[in-house]
């Protein structure tokens, strides 16, 4: 038998001040269950980092090149294709000839440097492609807030994020690399 992804909710808030978008998201992440919980909460912050009433998660770990989050304009044309982790550059050179926008958001600690490095070149090329990063120490944090039910807070300026629950505060501060 086959395990089944594990269901988690979120009701999120978003006033992201640097864009001038404000919202309330009621969210339903499926875990797969080889998905940790540290990088569901990377996908939970991509949302919030891009919060539209238009984003969806995508179905990420079950099924290769997918996102794990998309949002389509009116017409079925990929707007936005988001990927967390440390995604195959063959597979981001793809996404980036199907979407007009890729955002990579790594995470992995001192992978993320590894694999920066190995894929700079390549990765140079898309002119519609952005790479951002987190720390080992963010990502943790960032676990540390997930729940099977979760009532979050995000707020953005100046490219600091701060995720609060009714019992703490992450701030987190994800890096441009590209």
């Amino acid at each position: 038998m086959a395990l089944r992804a594990t269901i988690y909710r979120c009701d999120l808030t978003v006033s992201d001040l640097d864009r001038h978008v404000y919202g309330q998201h009621a969210l339903t992440l499926a875990r797969h269950p080889s998905e940790t919980e540290e990088r569901m909460m990377v996908r939970l912050l991509a949302f919030a980092l891009h919060a539209d009433s238009a984003l969806v998660f995508g179905p990420g770990l079950s099924s290769e090149d997918e996102p794990d989050l998309i949002r389509r304009d009116a017409t079925g044309t990929i707007d936005l294709w988001i990927d967390v982790g440390l995604p195959d550059e063959k597979a981001v050179r793809k996404a980036c000839g199907r979407a007009r926008q890729v955002v990579v958001l790594a995470y992995g600690a001192r992978k993320v440097d590894a694999w920066w490095q190995d894929n700079t070149a390549a990765l140079a090329r898309h002119a519609n492609l952005g790479v951002f990063t987190l720390t080992g120490d963010e990502t943790a944090a960032l676990q540390r807030l997930a729940a099977r039910a979760m009532t979050l807070t995000c707020t953005l300026q100046d490219g600091q994020v701060w995720l609060a629950s009714a019992a703490q505060t992450v701030e987190l501060a994800p890096q441009r690399l590209r």
